[in-house]
């Protein structure tokens, strides 16, 4: 598409509409844009009468600066979910979850189990591994906003992958909660069909 995926159409809203949707019973909402589709997403605010509350960031080069950024704009002892624009279907349930157990344990990260046969792929070949053993990982990922803060002083590092790594690098232990098949996200064109009928 020519638009960030963000902002394509699903049930007549952009997918991030959808998304916000579900933190609106959050004490606060921060939505981390590039610079550059600031005013673009002002403007379908407007275009749809778009109201629920949240704070506009301007993101960085990667993800993890502009996760940073919008980290700055927390007070401390507070809960933060990070979670991706296009994962619309998020259960709300979930995400009150998450919040629960961070606030008993400092994190959760919202994880499903593999439906598929998994190999391991290197130099040597290939080889079977037992799927039990491994986790799919979904947002949100939930954190006190002390400890994940302060993960995010640490240099940016190339295994980044999402917030848990980095949490885990500043020598955190990950606490993984049940996601949500239906958690999907919205990456390629067949995903949207999938996005269509959950509608």
């Amino acid at each position: 598409a020519d638009l960030p995926k963000q902002f394509i159409e699903i049930g007549g809203l952009p997918i991030l509409m959808h998304t916000i949707s579900k933190f609106s019973f959050c004490d606060a909402v921060v939505l981390v844009l590039p610079d550059s589709e600031i005013n673009y997403w002002k403007k379908l605010c407007i275009k749809h009468g778009f109201e629920s509350k949240h704070l506009i960031v301007a993101g960085g080069k990667s993800r993890f600066e502009s996760v940073k950024n919008g980290l700055k704009t927390l007070d401390s002892n507070a809960l933060v979910a990070i979670h991706a624009g296009v994962r619309p279907f998020v259960d709300v349930s979930i995400i009150k979850n998450s919040f629960k157990i961070a606030e008993e344990k400092g994190c959760a990260v919202a994880c499903v189990s593999t439906k598929d046969s998994l190999r391991k792929v290197g130099d040597f070949g290939n080889l079977h591994v037992d799927r039990s053993l491994f986790k799919i990982i979904q947002t949100p990922q939930t954190f006190s906003s002390d400890l994940i803060k302060n993960a995010y002083q640490q240099e940016e590092k190339s295994f980044f992958t999402d917030d848990a790594s980095v949490f885990e690098a500043d020598g955190n232990s990950i606490n993984l909660i049940d996601g949500d098949y239906k958690n999907i996200k919205i990456t390629t064109p067949e995903d949207l069909l999938v996005a269509e009928v959950y509608l």
